[in-house]
């Protein structure tokens, strides 16, 4: 089986799970009063944890790239169903390598969501009266859900996609054909995908060293995973 043909069955399959999980009449817990909650309260940690990157000009522009289009409580099913629409020209235009990017981005998303979903459900059960979450709170949901292991992939997702926008940028011709892929991406309203492209290539151009960057929210976020598992009494010491 070519490369070509796995791309295009993990693309397919990533998106037919993305659709089945966000359905509510499919996935109910889509509709559990957590979810809002949660992912408003995981926005918080993560501005937190790259406070660092944010008060440093040359790495903002990635680390706000990384905080609404990667890895935060944005819903990217727009964006992902752009992707649907569009799967075959993709594979004849983009490289391969930018395509198993985007794939893994569907795939952080999808994985994140899950968690997200399967976290909403364990406090549903174990705070039923709660309101608010803090950092006890979720720590002892975190802990309840378990899959260090996937956990573990959530994180290498993390650091894939960021290399492999890095990665990208050094395509020659790539910058041109975002551009010139602008008008006719906007007029089939294709402009989350086309955005999440130009986004990520516009931070990463002003970063410079992309791997020490991704190196590091690598690191951060398994030492956050390695706190939690072990109940450490604070998990989240930049979090207030």
């Amino acid at each position: 089986m070519s490369r070509t043909t796995d791309l295009s069955q993990r693309l397919g399959c990533l998106l037919a799970r993305h659709q089945a999980l966000h359905d509510p009449r499919r996935e109910p817990r889509n509709q559990l009063r957590w979810l809002p909650e949660l992912r408003s309260w995981q926005a918080r940690r993560l501005e937190a944890s790259f406070d660092r990157f944010l008060r440093d000009p040359r790495r903002r522009p990635a680390a706000q790239f990384f905080l609404s289009d990667v890895y935060n409580d944005r819903d990217f099913s727009r964006r992902d169903a752009d992707i649907a629409k569009v799967l075959p020209m993709m594979q004849r235009l983009l490289p391969g390598a930018l395509l198993n990017t985007v794939a893994d981005a569907i795939e952080l998303g999808l994985l994140t969501h899950a968690f997200d979903l399967r976290i909403s459900q364990c406090l549903h059960e174990i705070a039923p009266r709660r309101r608010k979450l803090d950092g006890r709170l979720y720590a002892q949901a975190y802990r309840a859900c378990g899959l260090p292991r996937l956990r573990d992939h959530q994180i290498d997702l993390i650091a894939r996609v960021g290399l492999g926008l890095g990665k990208a940028l050094r395509m020659p011709g790539i910058m041109t054909l975002l551009k010139l892929s602008r008008g006719p991406a906007k007029a089939a309203g294709l402009s989350e995908l086309q955005g999440f492209l130009e986004r990520g290539f516009a931070a990463f151009s002003q970063l410079g060293d992309v791997r020490e960057f991704i190196a590091e929210i690598e690191e951060d976020e398994r030492e956050v995973a390695r706190r939690l598992f072990e109940e450490d009494g604070d998990p989240f010491p930049h979090l207030e």
